[in-house]
C-alpha cells in the first residue's frame, strides 16, 4: 500500500490498494493454543502478521448515518450562531429505521463467483481486513455478543478455499444503498507446499469438504429446529393448562408429539439415556459429521477412508430423519397449534393468532 500511495490517491473518496499473493497453510500452535497459550504475561510474545489475504483500504471521510449527519449539521449551525430546528417526525422515523453504515469487501474467484463477504471499519483513514482463505462457516447464525475469550471454544469457520486467482472489491452501504468504490484488485492464493501428506488433487479435497459443509449446515439446522419445537411444546403445555375451554386430550397429543421429537433428537445426537450412564453408544449423525469437520477443516491431506465412510453413513441416516422432522414440525405440530388457537389459548411461540372484529 505504501508503494502505491500518492497525494492524489488520498483525495479520492476511497482507495482499495493492491493485494500481495497470499500463502495457504495451516497455522501452527506450538504452545498448544493460540498466542502464548497459558505461559503468562512474563513470557514475551508478539503477534504474528494477520493470516491470509490482507486487504488495505482508505476512506477519506467516515461513513455517517442520517442521525450523525443531522447532528453534525446542527453543531455547525450552532457554531455559526444559526437557528437549529427540531427534526420532523418523518426525519426521526427515517433515522430510527436506518441500518448502520457498512464497508463490505467482496471476494470472488476467477469464475466471478462470490466466495466471501467481509466487513471493515467505517471511520476515516487507513484500515485492514484479513480474509482467512476459507469459505463461509456452515454453523448456525449466532447473534449473541462474544463473551470473555475462551481458548478451548474454537472458532466458527469453513473449509479452506481452493488455491488460484481471486479478486476483491470495496463497497459502502449507507442508508441501504450500496456503492462500489475504488478499483477491483486481483491476487493469488498460493499453497505454501510444506504439508507432509498433501492431497494429490486439491479439487477433489475441496469438493469433499464442500459436501460435508452442506451436510453439516443441514444437520445443525435440523438440530435447531427440533430444539425450537421442543420449546414450543413447553409453552403449549402451559397454555393448555391455562385455557379453561381447552380439551385435556390436547395434553395427551402434546406428550405424543414430544416423544416423537425426543426420538428424533436421539437419532441425531445418540441415546443420551445410555450415554449419561457411561455406556458405549453407536456413533450418531451429529457425531459423525462433527468428527469429519474436526479432522478436515484444518487439514490439507486427502480425506481418509474413515472420513468418507462416516459421511456416507451420516448422509444415509440423515435423509429419512429430515423428512420425519418436516412431517412432525411442519404438519403435526402446526395442527396441534391450530387446535390451541381454536380453543382460545394464550399465544405461544411460532403460532399466528386469529381474530375477527365483532
Amino acid at each position: 500500500p505504501l508503494r502505491g500511495l500518492t497525494e492524489s490517491s488520498l483525495e479520492a473518496e476511497a482507495v482499495l490498494f493492491g493485494v500481495r499473493d497470499s500463502w495457504m497453510y495451516i497455522p501452527s500452535l506450538p504452545l498448544g493454543l493460540p498466542g502464548k497459550s497459558f505461559q503468562g504475561d512474563s513470557f514475551y510474545t508478539a503477534n504474528n502478521p494477520p493470516f491470509g489475504a490482507v486487504f488495505t483500504y482508505y476512506l477519506k471521510e467516515g461513513l455517517e448515518s442520517r442521525e450523525e449527519r443531522r447532528q453534525e449539521a446542527e453543531k455547525k449551525a450552532i457554531e455559526a450562531e444559526e437557528a437549529v430546528y427540531y427534526p420532523s417526525w418523518e426525519e426521526l422515523r427515517a433515522e430510527d429505521r436506518e441500518s448502520d453504515p457498512r464497508v463490505v469487501l467482496t471476494v470472488k474467484d476467477s469464475a466471478g463467483n462470490v466466495v466471501r463477504r467481509l466487513e471493515g471499519a467505517t471511520s476515516s483513514g487507513m484500515h485492514r481486513v484479513a480474509w482467512d482463505l476459507r469459505y463461509p462457516s456452515s454453523d448456525p447464525v449466532d447473534l449473541t455478543p462474544p463473551g470473555p475469550y475462551n481458548p478451548f471454544a474454537g472458532s466458527s469457520e469453513g473449509p479452506l478455499a481452493m488455491p488460484g486467482s481471486y479478486s476483491v472489491s470495496l463497497a459502502t452501504v449507507v442508508d441501504g444503498e450500496a456503492r462500489q468504490l475504488g478499483e477491483v484488485q486481483e491476487f493469488e492464493a498460493v499453497v505454501l507446499g510444506t504439508a507432509t501428506l498433501p492431497a494429490t488433487d486439491r479439487a477433489v479435497l475441496s469438493a469433499f469438504q464442500a459436501k460435508v459443509a452442506r451436510l453439516n449446515r443441514a444437520v445443525l439446522g435440523v438440530a435447531g429446529v427440533v430444539k425450537e419445537a421442543q420449546e414450543r411444546l413447553r409453552h403449549m403445555a402451559r397454555a393448555i393448562r391455562d385455557t379453561p375451554a381447552a380439551d385435556r386430550a390436547l395434553l395427551t397429543k402434546l406428550d405424543e408429539l414430544g416423544n416423537q421429537l425426543t426420538e428424533l433428537q436421539e437419532e441425531l445426537f445418540g441415546d443420551r439415556t445410555i450415554g449419561r450412564r457411561s455406556e458405549p453408544i453407536p456413533p450418531s449423525i451429529y457425531g459423525r459429521v462433527g468428527r469429519i469437520v474436526g479432522s478436515q477443516w484444518r487439514s490439507t491431506s486427502r480425506p481418509t477412508g474413515t472420513n468418507r465412510a462416516s459421511y456416507t453413513a451420516a448422509a444415509e441416516a440423515f435423509a429419512p430423519l429430515l423428512e420425519r422432522v418436516r412431517q412432525v414440525v411442519g404438519f403435526e405440530l402446526k395442527a396441534l397449534e391450530a387446535e390451541l388457537e381454536a380453543a382460545g389459548a394464550p399465544w405461544t411461540p411460532g403460532r399466528m393468532p386469529t381474530w375477527k372484529p365483532e
